[in-house]
């Protein structure tokens, strides 16, 4: 099976970011809306930050699945259970690897960015933050699936994680810079 062409392949990764954007939005926008009111007071800054801790619980093990799957891969493989130190990794055992790896650094931004906003945030406005930790869960599923299956199959889950990150961020910095 041969790659598609280069233009096609952009297509596809432009369609599924636009569409991680969009729904992004309208999560945001929902969230806003109609999701504080279903939360308990949060009055204090500690309030938020301890349950913006709690939300990223299932963030932080989307990393330890990451690592238990190269883990596993390498346990039932000869040619890497001795680790990267010692062989060229086997192409399932390098996917895992490359998953790990953007897992570990979209993971690292993510938590930080739901501290930041849950930091700065109005008590209501808090709902942004089990959502974009709901959307990171979701992204990282639909971003494993598609890896092996090309950029344009993965870039949905790429969009899924990474702009409610960026979301948060730049709100954080917005109401910071007022």
């Amino acid at each position: 099976m041969s790659a598609p062409p280069f233009a096609s392949q952009q297509r596809g990764v432009a369609t599924g970011m636009a569409a991680a954007a969009g729904v992004t939005i309208v999560a945001a926008i929902v969230a806003l809306r109609w999701g504080g009111g279903l939360l308990p007071a949060m009055p204090t800054t500690a309030d938020r930050l301890a349950f913006a801790l709690r939300c990223d619980i299932p963030v932080v093990a989307t990393l330890l699945f990451a690592i238990a799957a190269v883990a596993a891969r390498r346990f039932f493989s000869a040619a890497d259970v001795d680790g990267a130190a010692f062989a060229p990794a086997t192409p399932p055992v390098a996917i895992g690897r490359a998953l790990l790896a953007n897992t570990h650094e979209q993971v690292t931004l993510a938590v930080f960015a739901h501290l930041a906003l849950a930091s700065v945030v109005r008590e209501r406005e808090i709902a942004l933050v089990p959502v974009f930790a709901a959307l990171f869960c979701l992204g990282r599923g639909c971003f494993a699936l598609g890896y092996a299956r090309g950029a344009a199959r993965r870039a949905f889950g790429f969009g899924f994680t990474f702009y409610p990150t960026i979301v948060a961020l730049a709100l954080a910095a917005r109401r910071l810079l007022r």
